[in-house]
This record gives structure tokens, C-alpha cells and sequence, in this order.
């Protein structure tokens, strides 16, 4: 008994199933109008279902195939064929036509063991690839996780389903159904575990998980149920990497603890932004233990305990059974939701409230940098040595600020220190001034290093015939040599052409030629040929000039002709 070949929309014969996911089964085959091999991705029957998903599901598609670049796979095209079932009733079948890429995918990578650090950089550099390109294209991707990053054999970095899970979002009512269908929690950004709007800094905080996962093996939030799971997101501290996994660099932990900011503004903005700083930990200073602590105090607040204590709190709400609904209402995670948001809200305000100081208020082991800028030196070291701070100066150059007054200090100003804490005291030295140096009978080029050696610029450059010069040579500068200018000063420069000017002499007479053409303003070599085939005047004139009239090389030797026939 034969099976009957499979094809969709008349093209694309469907041949074994190679991949299956919460949303769609993936199966191999061909384009037969084209004869290449394509990766068939065939939405599963309850979305399939969904008029609005369906339309959705198209457009995001559409989108996603405009995208060329080697870090996404390609998306060919995207249709609907229809099938009967065995009740005999016809049903649409969405499916997408993509790239077929020979390879494994990311959290087949993860699940086979640890993964070296330089592969897992190499990794999330080529999802941060792909996203650099799709935000620029204005394509969020909406669901970065390993199982939609395939690796090839040859080492290529591809990211898939673009668009897809936009449809997705766009289309499902309740955030119970988004998460079944998207799959694990375990890569939400907080806005998405809240619902509110997102935009391409959602895809940086995933790959900032993915990333966790490739350097640790796990996750930064596990839980019982993708509710709990997302609660920590909203709410809880990540770990440093280095913290579970003590070979991890330090380096890495800021650029981590960056990327899962819970506020999108504290994470990195772009792509870019987040591909330099992975590129910079390959050759880049070592942060100290305790600057990562400072950087995570400053990204999710001074107290991770109570940080943690929230999450956990929110973990109890959502698993509290006690509590039923009567009437017809919102979907239970819209009501644990909109719970826990409620609860990080009191316990914020609370701990806001116990720990707020008066803002006239300063501790007795503290003293705040006065501003001392403007001052003379001396009197900024009155002013400090009162706060019981240790004053050092050093000196600037500056326009604004006289010399001898202070620009200002570091720590800067209202900062609080400690006492007996080292304030540096910046005072200015005046403008910074550069010496003009002797720029006449130098070469153009010579003249703009010289200029450049000493701070300034070259400005404007005017050409002037000199005999004495050759063409390039500097004649002058409208600034003298010796001066004293404000650095950065730009100074014009008067170049010879190496050229000089002459005029027709013929009907002139050989001695006025001769004294012209010999004079400090031409300075050129005279000879004299006489002409036998003309007749001869009193004085002598010039019948022919072997240099026509008008530009000339500097030092040319000119022949003036005159008659000396019958």
C-alpha cells in the first residue's frame, strides 16, 4: 500500500517530519516549481482555526520574507491550502516555506553539556546579529529562546520564526493561551510577562537569557508554572553567572546583569549596543566583585532580599487554592497578574517609605563636596578642609575659566563622601597657547606638519609667482613666526606657483627685453640670435621669443631674436 504524496498549493510536496513545537509541525520537502530542497512549517489545527490568527499569520510572514541576511532563515513564501478530515469537513491549513538548514539547534547545543564560553559568545553574537538587522527592517521577533536558533555544521548562527510570534501575541486573547502556544515563560522579558507594548529591547533581555542559559546551563528564573516563572522576572534578582558557574568572567556578569535590566531603558538599546559590549569582554578589563554588586544594586534596586522575598510572596499567591471565582470574569492570569502587580506595588511603596531620609538631611558620617568652582585654589582648600576632605590640585587648559580658577572637582560637587576622603581640585592654567613656527621657505606639506606639530591649523593657501621659489614653497603666513597664538589657531599661508608671468616682447628692443626679463621680478636667463633673413633696425628690436607670452618656470632660459639682414 502507497501513501499519497503531499502537496501544498499545487508547489511544495511535503516530504518527513523534521522538527515539531508547540505551534507547528516542520517537515521537509520541495519546492518543485524551483527543484530546492525547503524546511515546510505546517500550523497546528487550533490556530489554523483562528480567522484573525490566519490573517495575522500571513502578513507577519510577508514581513519576515523581506529579511536577507545569513543569521535569519529565509522565509520563501506563505500560504493556506485546505484538507478534509475524516468528519469530512474542510479545514485551512496556514504554512510557511522556509530555508532548509542542515544543523542543531541551540537547546539541543545547551542539553548535551556545557558549553565553552567563546562558542557561547560566538552564539549570541549571531542572534544579536539577526536582530540588529530585523529592528532595523522595524521586525521585532518577539520569541528569542535555543529552540528557535539553529546552528549550522559549518558554525552559522540562524534565527528562526520571525514574525510569527507577533502573530501569535496579536491574535490570542488571554495570556494563558499566548503562553501555551509561544511555549516557556523561561525567556520573557518583564513587559511581556505583564502585557504591556513591546519593542526590540524585549529581544535583547531574551538573548540576555539565552545567554545566562549557554554560560550556566540554566535558566535565571525557574518556578513550578510559567506564571511563577514570569512573577520572577517582573519582580526577582538574577544571580551573577559567575555565581553559579565560578569559570564564568566577570566580564560577562555586567554585560548579563545589563541585558536582564528589569526597566528597558537600563538594558542595552540596540543590538549594536549589546554586540560591542559582548565584543569588549574578549580583551576588556576585569570588573571587581564588588562592581558587579554595584551594578546590580543599580539595576534592580539596593535590596535584592526584599527582591526576593516579593517573588516569593507572589509564588504563594499564585499557587493559593483557597480562592474561588464565582462569577463569569476576567482570565485567572489577568487576576494573579493585575494581584502581583498590586503586591510589588504596596511592599515598593512601604519599603520607599521606611527607608526615605529627609533631603536636608545628612548622616553624621558623611560631608557633601562643596562647590568651590570659580575659586582660587587657596580658598577651594578652606572651603574643603572645613568638610573635612583632603584637597589635591592638577591644571587644565581652559577658554572659559580664568587661570588660577577652579573648574571643578572629583568628586563633583553636592556628592556625598566620606570624611577625610581625597578631593582632586581641577584649576585652570589659561588658554593653551602654541608658538607660530617658521613657515617661510618651507614645503606646503612641511608646513602643515610643522603647524600640526605645534597644535594648529592650516587654513586657507593662496598661490603668488616668485622667481626666487619653487612651485610649493611657502612665501609667507598672516601669522609671524615666534607668536604666541590660543591653541587650535588656524593660520593661512601664501605658497609660490613656481611660475613667473611675460609678456610679447617683439617690437621691444633688445636692451629693454633684456633688462625686463632679467630684472628681481622675472629673473629669467637672456640669449640673443640674430636673423640674417631680415633687414636690420637702429637700435635692435626683438623679431621672435623662444617662450610665448604668459606663465613661465621660474629660472628659464628665454632666446630673443632680432634682424641683421640688408
Amino acid at each position: 500500500m502507497t501513501t499519497e504524496t503531499r502537496v501544498l498549493s499545487g508547489r511544495y510536496r511535503v516530504d518527513e517530519i523534521i522538527g515539531r513545537g508547540g505551534m507547528a509541525t516542520v517537515y521537509r520537502g520541495e519546492d518543485l516549481t524551483l527543484g530546492r530542497q525547503v524546511a515546510i512549517k505546517i500550523l497546528d489545527r487550533d490556530l489554523a482555526d483562528d480567522n484573525a490568527f490566519r490573517t495575522r499569520f500571513r502578513l507577519e510572514a510577508q514581513a519576515a520574507s523581506r529579511m536577507a541576511n545569513p543569521a535569519i532563515v529565509r522565509v520563501y513564501d506563505a500560504g493556506e491550502d485546505s484538507e478534509s478530515g475524516v468528519d469530512g469537513v474542510t479545514r485551512p491549513v496556514p504554512f510557511i516555506v522556509m530555508e532548509l538548514v542542515r544543523g542543531r539547534l541551540l537547546k539541543d547545543i545547551i542539553a548535551a553539556g556545557p558549553v565553552p564560553v567563546a562558542d557561547a559568545v560566538r552564539y549570541v553574537d549571531g542572534i544579536l546579529e539577526a536582530l540588529e538587522y530585523s529592528h532595523r527592517a522595524g521586525v521585532v521577533h518577539r520569541d528569542i529562546k535555543p529552540g528557535n536558533v539553529m546552528v549550522t555544521e559549518a558554525g552559522q548562527v540562524k534565527v528562526m520564526d520571525f514574525g510569527i510570534a507577533r502573530a501569535v501575541s496579536d491574535s490570542s486573547s488571554t495570556v494563558a493561551e499566548t503562553t501555551q502556544i509561544l511555549g516557556t515563560a523561561a525567556y520573557f522579558s518583564p513587559e511581556q510577562a505583564k502585557g504591556e507594548p513591546v519593542d526590540a529591547r524585549a529581544d535583547l533581555y531574551s538573548t540576555g537569557v539565552v545567554l545566562y542559559e549557554l554560560l550556566t546551563g540554566r535558566q535565571p528564573f525557574r518556578g513550578e508554572s510559567p506564571v511563577a516563572v514570569a512573577y520572577q522576572h517582573v519582580s526577582e534578582t538574577p544571580l551573577a553567572p559567575s555565581e553559579v558557574v565560578e569559570t564564568v568572567p566577570r566580564a560577562l556578569d555586567t554585560v548579563v546583569l545589563r541585558a536582564l535590566a528589569k526597566d528597558p531603558f537600563q538594558r542595552y538599546q540596540d543590538a549594536a549596543g549589546f554586540r560591542e559590549a559582548l565584543d569588549a569582554t574578549i580583551d576588556g578589563r576585569t570588573p571587581s566583585k564588588r562592581q558587579v554588586g554595584a551594578l546590580t544594586s543599580e539595576l534592580y534596586g539596593p535590596n535584592p532580599r526584599a527582591a526576593a522575598e516579593t517573588a516569593r510572596s507572589l509564588r504563594q499567591l499564585s499557587t493559593d487554592t483557597t480562592m474561588k471565582r464565582t462569577q463569569a470574569g476576567p482570565p485567572v492570569a489577568w487576576i494573579w497578574a493585575g494581584v502581583a502587580l498590586l503586591a510589588v506595588l504596596l511592599i515598593s511603596v512601604l519599603f520607599w517609605v521606611v527607608t526615605i531620609q529627609p533631603a536636608n538631611e545628612v548622616p553624621s558620617s558623611a560631608r557633601i563636596v562643596p562647590d568651590v568652582s570659580g575659586m582660587t585654589y587657596e580658598r577651594a582648600v578652606t572651603e574643603l578642609e572645613a568638610q573635612d576632605l583632603v584637597p589635591s590640585q592638577i591644571t587644565e587648559p581652559s577658554v572659559d575659566v580664568p587661570e588660577g580658577a577652579v573648574i571643578r572637582t572629583d568628586p563633583a560637587s553636592g556628592v556625598s563622601v566620606s570624611p577625610g576622603q581625597g578631593v582632586l581640585v581641577v584649576v585652570s592654567q589659561g588658554q593653551d597657547l602654541s608658538t607660530v613656527p617658521t613657515l617661510e621657505g618651507l614645503t606646503r606639506d612641511a608646513a602643515a606638519e610643522a603647524l600640526s606639530a605645534a597644535g594648529l591649523r592650516v587654513g586657507t593657501i593662496r598661490t603668488e609667482n616668485d622667481p626666487g621659489r619653487e612651485a610649493g614653497m611657502v612665501l609667507s603666513a598672516d601669522r609671524d613666526a615666534g607668536t604666541e597664538v590660543p591653541a587650535g589657531t588656524v593660520v593661512n599661508l601664501v605658497v609660490a606657483t613656481g611660475n613667473v608671468t611675460i609678456l610679447d616682447y617683439r617690437g621691444y628692443t633688445v636692451d629693454a627685453a633684456t633688462r625686463e626679463l632679467q630684472s628681481e621680478e622675472l629673473g629669467l636667463t637672456v640669449e640673443t640670435a640674430e636673423d640674417p633673413g631680415c633687414p636690420a633696425t637702429d637700435p635692435a628690436t626683438v623679431s621672435q621669443q623662444s617662450l610665448a607670452p604668459g606663465d613661465v618656470p621660474v629660472r628659464s632660459t628665454i632666446t630673443l631674436t632680432y634682424c641683421t639682414g640688408a
